[in-house]
């Protein structure tokens, strides 16, 4: 191969990697990796009453990718309504539409046929129940909350819905109905959201102040009324954690008290820190919290997912 091809072809391997990077952004691969995390783990956890819902790796790996084809569409609808916010800010500046380097017409057109794509397979391999919670999600995501973020923090209770309907996507996968169950998971992984977003928003005032969204629930920044708000939400997180034992999603046996047991302590974790962001009010105490909520939905579903019935 002469140098010319060589030179060709490590220039089409860069520009290739370069657009993966961009559509890893586009869809907020991390972020959308644990919100179809916490679906696919509801539907293990969920009981397989029907016949074609029944786990197996196919079925968890398609429902991995209806879920993040979804999530992936709603974030890039999400990346252009915010366009210009998001090149005002320097923790979203980077972003490929914000940037330039991805048009919005692209972005679009994957936005359109990845949520068409997700819903299908949903649908189709699943049912129609779970398709259409997730059609909802995405276009509570995409069209509602977004725009919402420049007028009221109320966006931070309605971006809290479609955050906590995978759990229920999961659920309904497996079960074909929106039970009790389904709603026990939904409301873990609501009132979840309030802390771990308060506390994003408060390491990221100053870029979302300039955007001119309004996340906090004060109108004066990161305030006490904030961290208090993030105590009562961290706090409502602990009845809540007993509901999966009484409601028969865990085992009645040692399986099921260690998995509420865990629940409590995590629950009660989330409770101190946020404590401790009320006592002290600063970046550290914030960034405490936000950390703290990541590990605790993963530790949390593994326990149900343990403890099942």
């Amino acid at each position: 191969m002469s140098k010319e091809n060589i030179t060709i072809a490590n220039s089409t391997s860069f520009a290739l990697a370069a657009k993966v990077k961009d559509y890893f952004q586009l869809i907020k691969f991390t972020l959308s990796f644990m919100v179809v995390f916490s679906t696919a783990v509801s539907f293990l956890i969920a009981p397989n009453e029907l016949y074609y819902s029944r786990p197996t790796v196919l079925s968890v790996l398609l429902l991995f990718i209806g879920g993040m084809l979804i999530t992936g569409s709603a974030n890039a609808i999400n990346q252009v309504l915010e366009k210009s916010t998001d090149a005002m800010m320097k923790r979203t500046a980077k972003r490929p539409v914000a940037s330039g380097r991805m048009q919005v017409n692209e972005a679009v057109a994957f936005a359109v046929i990845a949520g068409i794509l997700g819903v299908f397979i949903l649908c189709y391999w699943f049912n129609y129940q779970c398709a259409l919670t997730g059609l909802f999600s995405l276009l509570l995501y995409g069209f509602v909350y977004t725009p919402l973020k420049k007028i009221n923090s109320v966006a931070v209770l309605v971006g809290a819905v479609p955050g906590a309907l995978p759990c229920l996507i999961g659920w309904v996968a497996a079960t074909g109905s929106f039970s009790f169950g389904g709603w026990i998971l939904f409301g873990i992984q609501f009132l979840w959201q309030f802390p771990h977003f308060w506390a994003i928003a408060w390491l990221a005032h100053q870029d979302y102040t300039t955007a001119g969204f309004k996340l906090l629930p004060g109108d004066k920044g990161p305030t006490k009324f904030t961290a208090l708000q993030t105590i009562i939400y961290s706090a409502m997180m602990i009845p809540f954690g007993f509901l999966p034992y009484f409601a028969g999603i865990t085992d009645t046996g040692l399986r099921g008290l260690i998995c509420t047991g865990v629940l409590f302590m995590c629950n009660l974790w989330m409770v101190y820190v946020s404590v401790l962001l009320f006592k002290k009010m600063d970046v550290q105490s914030a960034r405490k919290v936000m950390f703290s909520s990541y590990f605790y939905l993963m530790i949390v579903l593994l326990a149900l997912l343990a403890g099942k019935a």
